[in-house]
């Protein structure tokens, strides 16, 4: 049975940087963190039945905004930090925090990423998921695959008292080796009593490094996948949206994980 002042006091010994003990869930927080992540993953897939060519990215932002409502639930991104919209929709070049236009229409090749924080009885479910559409062409279709295969790579080899830059290590030799970049820039993050908490979750790294992870952590993994260089810029027009400096097509899958004494495990997909 894990004891964290036992654990803490072992790896502090060790030198190696520990998570507080805030980060560490109660058995209460992760079932209602679990339900969270159970109502986000039905938004999302209404988001699945519906998503077509020829809808507006604003359509989508409907879909999330009265599933998740008639679930019992808020949308988390709705008025966050001024975030206008209930979801994110990041569409080819856009690498994350796309807002929904009634004028941005999904067109044949298109891929876009659906970002859906939802949060319930108080907790956070946060996951993103690719979706292409009609005739994407091959390499974008592998752009998606791979970076999808990345984090689920994280969930076979990261396990409990892996490192933090474990993670990191694994999707971005995975994508590499693929021919694709990993963004810097932006990761994934502890959740679950809030929207963002500690620790961030880099998507590249030295293995063997950074904080060690406990059972009882919640937290995404996120990549962002470029199809072309890994650098990006933020739209000075809206302040939000993320976008590849080269113009080159950007993928990402989020999912909301707890760290169990077993292994990783989904709480929302």
């Amino acid at each position: 049975m894990f004891n964290y002042e036992e654990m803490a006091l072992k790896y502090k010994k060790m030198g190696i940087e520990v998570p507080t003990k805030e980060m560490i869930k109660t058995k209460e927080q992760i079932e209602g963190i679990r339900e969270a992540g159970r109502i986000n993953s039905l938004v999302l897939d209404e988001v699945a039945k519906n998503i077509r060519i020829g809808m507006s990215t604003e359509d989508i932002n409907t879909i999330v905004h009265n599933k998740t409502i008639e679930l019992g639930g808020i949308p988390a991104p709705l008025n966050y930090e001024g975030f206008p919209k209930s979801v994110c929709t990041s569409v080819n070049d856009a690498v994350c925090h796309g807002i929904p236009d009634k004028h941005q229409i999904l067109k044949d090749g298109d891929i876009i990423n659906v970002d859906c924080t939802t949060i319930y009885n108080g907790y956070y479910g946060d996951a993103s998921r690719m979706f292409m559409l009609g005739n994407v062409s091959k390499q974008a279709q592998d752009l998606v695959r791979v970076t999808k295969e990345s984090l689920d790579k994280c969930l076979e080899e990261i396990k409990p008292y892996s490192r933090l830059r474990d993670i990191g290590y694994i999707i971005e030799k995975y994508c590499k080796m693929h021919g694709f970049s990993v963004v810097h820039e932006i990761g994934g993050h502890g959740v679950g009593v809030d929207f963002h908490e500690d620790p961030f979750i880099y998507h590249f790294g030295k293995k063997g490094t950074g904080m060690v992870l406990f059972p009882g952590m919640t937290f995404t993994i996120e990549p962002m996948v470029n199809m072309g260089r890994r650098f990006v810029f933020i739209d000075a027009s809206n302040d939000w949206t993320i976008y590849t400096e080269d113009g080159s097509l950007s993928a990402q899958w989020e999912y909301t994980l707890v760290m169990t004494e077993n292994g990783l495990e989904i709480l929302s997909y």
